[in-house]
């Protein structure tokens, strides 16, 4: 399947922007907990321990906050800056995830920003250029696969077990 260039409606995006950011922040951490089929380096998660990052989707109007604490991403709800802020389009964020575009192209043709720490934003990039993450399609987002993801998250063992 072809992935064709789109950019978010204004409209959306200036509602999305107006509206609070923790539930798609909620929803981020829930999804990188559960797409995590392997475990992320030690050094990685350490070095994020307790850091503010922050995802904007430019064309969306969305600030995803969040950290890693105990290994685990969770929302950051806090005041202050982010230790680590990228930036890009939803387009941009997609190709990223499908494996169209890597993050060196994207960085140089400035559609992907990266402001704050620059050791650590070369860590998480590094890293994740040499981790073999599962390929991500968009068959992932079936509602069934979705949730049976969310489950092992939110549920990861039995009641009684």
């Amino acid at each position: 399947m072809e992935l064709k260039p789109f950019v978010m409606p204004r409209a959306l995006a200036q509602i999305a922007a107006a509206l609070p950011q923790t539930p798609p922040s909620v929803v981020l951490c829930l999804a990188l907990n559960a797409l995590r089929e392997r475990p992320l380096p030690a050094a990685l998660l350490e070095a994020l321990e307790a850091r503010r990052l922050r995802l904007q989707v430019s064309d969306a109007g969305l600030t995803l906050d969040f950290t890693v604490r105990r290994g685990r991403f969770v929302p950051w709800f806090g005041a202050g800056e982010a230790d680590l802020v990228i930036a890009a389009s939803a387009y941009d964020y997609l190709c990223l995830a499908l494996r169209k575009e890597d993050p060196d192209t994207l960085f140089f043709a400035r559609r992907l920003l990266i402001q704050g720490d620059t050791d650590l934003g070369l860590l998480v990039k590094n890293t994740l250029d040499s981790v073999e993450l599962p390929a991500f399609t968009l068959a992932d987002l079936a509602p069934h696969r979705v949730l049976r993801r969310l489950a092992g998250v939110v549920l990861p063992t039995r009641f009684g077990s």
